[in-house]
């Protein structure tokens, strides 16, 4: 998919969904990922980051500490990402369970999805370090490898933010080798990225507020630091198996 495909007018449901259901697996099947402007209209978007902030102020001061993660340990204005917020809260649990993004995981996968974690990301201005080449599978451990994540805008997002950026195909060619990073909440990376196939089938996707993007568990992607002065980075994350 493409910013030329069709797109509705508000926040896509599952009846939507399920009218495009051919065309949305047909595309994450021979790429890897799907990439759905829109997904969220600006009402919902911005209930959604009122939910965050929310989230962020009441809930994360009482969620086990290793499941967040802040750029500079002592400064909480660093946030760098929040795992597991369905386990702690109604609201996204409500954007988890039953929701368009678990039918849309069920579209893309052709079967059943069961959900695994959900997530905020964030690339703090200034700091937000880069985010290694990597398959998201070689975490998940799973035979055979075959689940989705999820990585919606809260923000607009460009290039100097650190946008995502895909291998396209590369969920085809099975898992690569791996080994450690040392960029926290992302510890392995791959070992030989950046052949000639790598860097000539690479896309970058800078996303407006409220864009959705898909990728399949063996797809290559990574994201670079956030070099501006003055602009977060912020997203929410699906996973399903």
């Amino acid at each position: 998919m493409s910013e030329q495909n069709e797109k509705p007018s508000k926040s896509i449901d599952i009846a939507w969904l399920d009218k495009h259901e051919e065309r949305i697996r047909h595309s994450f099947n021979l790429n890897g990922y799907v990439y759905l402007p829109g997904f969220v209209g600006a009402d919902d978007l911005e209930k959604i980051v009122q939910e965050k902030d929310r989230y962020v102020r009441d809930v994360v001061p009482n969620q086990p500490t290793s499941e967040v993660y802040y750029e500079i340990k002592e400064r909480p204005d660093t946030l760098k990402q929040i795992q597991q917020m369905y386990r702690y809260d109604d609201f996204f649990r409500d954007l988890m369970i039953d929701s368009p993004w678990q039918r849309l995981a069920e579209v893309c996968l052709g079967q059943a999805a069961d959900a695994k974690n959900m997530q905020h990301f964030n690339k703090p201005p200034g700091i937000g370090q880069g985010t290694p080449p990597h398959q998201d599978g070689y975490y998940f451990h799973l035979k055979p490898n075959h689940a989705i994540t999820m990585w919606m805008a809260l923000e607009d997002v460009e290039p100097e933010q650190g946008c995502v950026n895909y291998v396209q195909g590369s969920h085809r060619y099975g898992m690569r080798a791996h080994g450690r990073t040392g960029t926290l909440g992302f510890s392995q990376g791959i070992l030989d990225f950046g052949c000639e196939h790598d860097l000539r089938q690479a896309m970058a996707f800078p996303c407006r507020a409220g864009d959705l993007i898909a990728h399949h568990s063996l797809m290559i992607h990574w994201a670079g630091a956030n070099t501006t002065s003055d602009r977060s980075r912020q997203a929410l994350g699906w996973i399903y198996y």
